[in-house]
């Protein structure tokens, strides 16, 4: 009888979403590198929802940065002018704000 509950307990429920095709591409790429299926880190997601009670990423409206890898010619282009827009608009940071600000960041 106690195999047949550890059999039970063990079963697995199938989830179908929708995401988008290159997001899907990007998070699987990384996902192999780190050698864990996306299975694994929806189950892993998944089991710090019901851990800490909440979604385990950061919601916000802040501006995420850039992989300018990812970028075409022109995408990269158009972020190169955000830049160089952001000098003549003197909305720029000194190396020791930005120093400070990854500090604050892994402290809290």
């Amino acid at each position: 009888m106690g195999d047949f509950m550890e059999v039970i307990s063990n079963k697995e429920n199938s989830v179908v979403t929708r995401i988008y095709p290159e997001l899907k591409e990007q998070a699987e790429s990384v996902l192999d590198k780190l050698q864990g299926p996306t299975a694994t880190a929806i189950n892993m997601f998944s089991q710090q929802v019901v851990n800490y009670q909440e979604i385990p990423v950061e919601v916000t409206t802040k501006k995420v940065s850039t992989n300018y890898s990812t970028l075409t010619k022109e995408q990269f282009n158009n972020e190169i002018q955000k830049g160089f827009s952001d000098i003549d608009s003197s909305d720029i940071f000194t190396s020791e704000e930005v120093q400070a600000e990854l500090l604050k960041r892994r402290r809290g």
